[in-house]
């Protein structure tokens, strides 16, 4: 096992690429298996959880030949179905969250689906219910082996239909669109997931020739085709990342632009950072965070306390909530942080509490953070990286704490930040990988 040995309280400056979206390439690294036809994709992260979906995919009998860095060809014409039964999949499919799209494509495409119980960051119960019970409207039976946690789907023939979500879930909305496509007639898709992310893979499948409207909202009709053809794809870059990166400048008192963020497609993300009296500046499609000694929180007009909380697209994404947190224990002022998604996200601040951070952890689901506005630096500690957006968040505070710290169980970050100790080292950080 890994951990980064940091030595914290450099300011940082410099340039930052961000890389290619995670959650975008996991949905759009499943679609190719709509179609027998080449699918050209640029922009990949180099990360381990898409990278194992990438080595899935090969070992299912995927065609997959590397381009360039980011960039591959994939070719999903002979896929070994029953390979999806064996005890192989089943511990390489198990072994991440992402796995649970390819289901979806292979229903659509085969009549078959199988998946075990994914894998992922432990931040509370994330079902699959929405998946499966849209299959069944779809046509689809489901069943479940519930010794070998071992799930599976099958369909003569899918039919569209009207399909009420119970919960506007990215991967389930993903994973049913993806069914529906190839399904006959028409399915409505109501409390849909509209992420840009999500909105990607729905101009992909029209590029590849599906037939979806109502992209951008929270109702998908889609008129089912008989077949897809290939295409190219480049996926956005990392909005989590850039979130990330502002944090990191903030922190650290750092000049830092972050380069092409597709501004456009990051939301409220710059307005809530703004409105923890971070200064950014947009500059064509770049962000340019300047050095600032110290940032203050808004309050409400009333003069009340802010609330930061996270909801579904168009609200602020969850995945940035741990790096809110972290960035406010040093602000001017007091937040309180509601993680509404997801209910063990906020585990991870006995951590910074341990680095002297005021915090209170009020519940599963809410922390209000007292900001010391710099008169108090972090100091450096030993502690374990939970989960990715935790780790990266914790070394965002052992980047500003004063003296070294030690963050184990770094392939937690590794999922999903791609290089990020020489990358930041780049501009003036000290991060060392020990073994």
């Amino acid at each position: 096992m890994a951990s980064f040995e940091i030595y914290g309280g450099k300011p940082l400056k410099g340039e930052l690429i961000p890389q290619g979206a995670k959650n975008e390439a996991l949905q759009i690294l499943c679609a190719v298996l709509l179609t027998p036809d080449q699918v050209t994709i640029s922009n990949i992260p180099d990360i381990i959880d898409v990278n194992k979906l990438i080595s899935l995919l090969q070992t299912m009998g995927v065609k997959i030949e590397k381009v360039e860095k980011g960039t591959y060809i994939f070719q999903a014409k002979d896929i070994d179905l029953p390979y999806l039964e064996s005890d192989d999949f089943k511990k390489r499919a198990g072994s991440l969250r992402g796995s649970i799209m390819i289901v979806g494509p292979l229903l659509a495409r085969f009549g078959r689906g199988f998946i075990p119980k994914p894998g992922g960051d432990k931040i509370g119960r994330r079902r699959l219910d929405t998946h499966f019970e849209g299959f069944v409207k779809l046509g689809a039976v489901f069943n479940y082996d519930s010794g070998e946690h071992f799930y599976s789907v099958d369909a003569k023939k899918l039919t569209g239909t009207y399909i009420h979500l119970d919960e506007a879930s990215v991967t389930g909305t993903a994973n049913i669109l993806m069914a529906a496509v190839l399904a006959e007639g028409e399915t409505t898709i109501y409390n849909a997931a509209c992420e840009p992310y999500l909105q990607q893979l729905c101009k992909m499948l029209n590029s590849m020739g599906a037939n979806i409207s109502g992209i951008a909202s929270n109702m998908l009709i889609i008129q089912g085709v008989k077949e897809l053809k290939g295409c190219y794809h480049r996926i956005l870059p990392d909005m989590i990342e850039i979130g990330s990166f502002i944090g990191l400048a903030a922190m650290t008192k750092s000049e830092i632009t972050i380069k092409d963020v597709s501004w456009d497609n990051l939301g409220i993300i710059p307005d809530v950072f703004r409105k923890l009296g971070i200064k950014l500046e947009r500059r064509g499609d770049d962000i340019y965070v300047p050095a600032q000694d110290s940032y203050e929180i808004d309050t409400f007009i009333d003069g009340s306390i802010l609330t930061i909380s996270d909801a579904p697209w168009p609200g602020f994404t969850p995945d940035l909530l741990s790096i809110i947190l972290v960035v406010a224990t040093q602000a001017k002022g007091s937040v309180l942080i509601h993680q509404k998604m997801f209910e063990s996200r906020l585990f991870f601040v006995d951590k910074l509490i341990d680095m002297g951070a005021q915090i209170i952890l009020c519940d599963p689901h809410r922390a209000t953070v007292i900001g010391m506005n710099n008169e108090h630096t972090l100091k450096g500690i030993s502690m374990t990286s939970p989960d990715i957006r935790a780790g990266v968040s914790l070394l965002i505070a052992a980047l500003s704490a004063k003296g070294k710290s030690i963050i184990h169980n770094i392939e937690q970050i590794d999922r999903g930040y791609q290089d990020i100790d020489i990358r930041l080292n780049n501009l003036g950080a000290d991060i060392r990988r020990i073994k």
